[in-house]
């Protein structure tokens, strides 16, 4: 072999694990806005320090990360928030009249949801047109275990990979500990065949909601939910689970695989 396309090959090797211990680093960063020591970064991916200080440095420089406090570690950054949010925007523009118009049947909230580590992650929302509505803010987090978006988002995976996330959704939201875990695979046995997840009153008194998840064609699940005031979800609850059942079919067609 030519010795310069052997030298090629070699750069080219390791420019992949460079991208690869990378990928390490960001993932031990995800879902932990309160950010990471270099130590604490390096136990978790099982480099040494001086390794991840190089790709903090690397990744600060474009900002990707940032500090998280004065001297306390760094915590992911706007540079890539915003690449996460081009590619969560591509379908939300698509889906965003879809969503006015499911909101004017049924008079309640709408909102559009994604997984982002163990979150949902609000990216749109419309208003409901009662004088008493459920609002919750575009980039907020919420748990998976307790929430109505959050479940259908688990009952898209398979039993292990639920598991997991659940565990992270626990990790990240340490003011919503899980009741009842048995309960809750039960809960998404029964969403995984009824397509619907609820979440009555669990996330917060006096709000109940009702959730539908699909993969898109990244095998990523998307999420559309509507909360209501616990007396009023009751008396609507069958009429708003009927609507979200036929919207999902337009969900798959436009997100789905």
């Amino acid at each position: 072999m030519d010795a310069s396309i052997a030298e090629d090959e070699e750069r080219g090797g390791l420019g992949v694990q460079v991208i690869a211990r990378t990928a390490r680093v960001l993932r031990a960063l995800e879902g932990k806005p309160e950010g990471l020591s270099l130590g604490q970064i390096a136990k978790e991916v099982g480099l040494a320090r001086s390794t991840v200080q190089r790709i903090v440095a690397a990744l600060a420089s474009e900002d990707f990360v940032v500090e998280a406090q004065p001297g306390r570690g760094v915590r992911i950054g706007p540079g890539l928030a915003r690449i996460a949010a081009s590619i969560s925007s591509d379908f939300t523009p698509l889906l965003h009249p879809h969503l006015v118009t499911l909101c004017e049947e049924v008079g309640e909230t709408v909102d559009l949801s994604i997984l982002s580590g163990g979150s949902a992650v609000f990216v749109d929302q419309i208003p409901g047109r009662q004088r008493l509505v459920a609002l919750s803010g575009i980039g907020e987090r919420f748990p998976l275990h307790c929430t109505a978006n959050g479940k259908a988002m688990l009952a898209c995976f398979a039993k292990e990979d639920a598991a997991t996330l659940i565990d992270k959704s626990v990790a990240e939201h340490p003011s919503h500990p899980l009741a009842d875990r048995a309960r809750l695979l039960k809960e998404l046995e029964a969403a995984r065949r009824k397509h619907l997840a609820f979440d009555l009153a669990e996330h917060g008194v006096g709000i109940c909601a009702v959730g539908i998840a699909v993969l898109d064609a990244f095998g990523r699940p998307v999420a559309i939910s509507i909360p209501a005031p616990t007396h009023r979800f009751a008396e609507k609850r069958q009429a708003l689970v009927d609507a979200l059942l036929v919207f999902r079919e337009k969900l798959r067609a436009i997100v789905g695989r």
